[in-house]
């Protein structure tokens, strides 16, 4: 779902690679760098780590239901698995301009998927796809799947059959067999309201053996737990990756210049092409459901809030722990600061002004209107307030562009997207 700016404004000159040209301005400031990406690396750390952590609280609750199954067992997963969330979405500024990150990312938040491979679906789902030939696989009901024409046994459902086996099957992107959405899915079902009111609405006793619906609750247990212990140990290992001489967090402090250049392109990448235009102005342009990110649990507020704080975090060197510990440290601000005062304003206020917009979308979402449901053609507050905050992050994208030229940085490819670059292209 990526596509590279070509253009931004007239303004972002890009290229195909993270080569960094040196100024004797930058060689001068070496040492700043340094510790910019010291912390940055510290904080992403900390952060995958919060990631780990909230994922085994959501394993704890997991287990506690399925040990149990009742209504106030799920609704514990359920708030469980937004929590979860959280400091996930504080991550995502670290794709991009980090490969490791970016080669073990899709393992974990893949979207959207087609649910038909994992689980039961409404008949209003559709029966066949000319693009996946697993549509309607239901890997809950079958022991046997057939990919790529062969026969894989799925009789017992482990960790090791989701992930090596049924993620990405067919070299369909759709076949997301993994990571939070997978889970979300398992735990909300199918959201069958289109733009109306309401989210997926799975019922306890999909997972009671003793009362079971839907089928095969035996075997959906064992999906979710497995699901469950995969996404742990994923977190697990790229919070490996950041620990001092890890493979992701050697890709920003072996060469500073370069990892402010990550940092950069992660921030750029994310705002624009990513978050402004994927996940945001494409459902706008064809008020669909389908093309929010939480689509299962109407969670889609909170994530996109998680990722405009995290944009607003890695600019500033901030960063609060899920207990409450509070970090701060050499920032890419007082780097830009350094160079250029207005400039560093400037950004910082587009920063706040982003998370604001978000924020505003998130009360109306807490107040009763889900953002599938503001997605919807001719709620004109609704769609209003979506395209507000696309136009902040497109506008804090222009100023990160300006950064990239004050600090002496050439090379870097931004993300980019139809939605916003050929939306045109978008509709056929």
């Amino acid at each position: 779902m990526r596509r590279t700016i070509t253009s931004l404004a007239g303004s972002l000159a890009l290229a195909a690679s993270l080569l960094v040209s040196v100024s004797a301005t930058a060689m001068a400031a070496a040492t700043d760098e340094k510790a910019v990406a010291e912390h940055f690396a510290a904080v992403g750390l900390a952060k995958f780590e919060d990631a780990a952590a909230t994922a085994r609280d959501l394993d704890a609750a997991i287990g506690a239901f399925l040990a149990a199954p009742s209504e106030e067992g799920l609704k514990a997963a359920r708030e469980a698995w937004k929590k979860a969330r959280v400091p996930y979405l504080r991550t995502e500024v670290y794709r991009f301009g980090n490969p490791v990150v970016d080669d073990w990312e899709g393992r974990v938040n893949a979207w959207p998927l087609d649910e038909g491979l994992i689980d039961y679906v409404d008949e209003s789902y559709g029966s066949e796809s000319d693009e996946n030939a697993l549509f309607i696989a239901n890997v809950i009901a079958s022991k046997t799947v057939k990919i790529d024409g062969k026969d894989v046994d799925a009789s017992t459902i482990t960790p090791e059959l989701i992930a090596g086996k049924l993620h990405s099957a067919g070299g369909v992107d759709a076949n997301v067999a993994s990571g939070y959405h997978a889970i979300e899915f398992l735990l909300w079902g199918q959201d069958l309201n289109g733009t109306g009111p309401g989210a997926g609405n799975r019922p306890y006793t999909d997972y009671d053996p003793k009362n079971c619906t839907g089928g095969n609750c035996d075997r959906r247990a064992a999906y979710l737990k497995a699901a469950s212990a995969l996404l742990v140990a994923d977190l697990q290992e790229m919070a490996d990756k950041w620990k001092p001489g890890g493979e992701a967090a050697k890709v920003i402090t072996d060469d500073p210049r370069k990892g402010v250049a990550a940092l950069l392109t992660g921030m750029g990448s994310l705002s624009y092409g990513e978050l402004a235009g994927e996940r945001m102005k494409l459902g706008l342009l064809l008020h669909d459901p389908e093309e929010e990110q939480d689509c299962f649990s109407d969670n889609t507020h909170n994530s996109h809030l998680n990722d405009a704080r995290g944009l607003q975090e890695a600019y500033t060197g901030t960063y609060e722990r899920v207990d409450g510990t509070k970090m701060a440290g050499p920032s890419l601000s007082e780097l830009v600061a350094a160079r250029d005062k207005a400039l560093d304003a400037e950004l910082s206020a587009k920063l706040q002004k982003t998370v604001s917009a978000m924020e505003a979308i998130a009360k109306r979402a807490e107040g009763g209107e889900a953002y599938d449901q503001m997605l919807a053609e001719g709620n004109t507050e609704g769609n209003a307030l979506i395209q507000t905050a696309v136009d902040d992050l497109v506008d804090q994208t222009k100023s990160i562009q300006r950064v990239i030229s004050v600090l002496g940085l050439s090379g870097i490819t931004l993300e980019g997207s139809d939605s916003l670059d050929n939306p045109g292209a978008v509709a056929q």
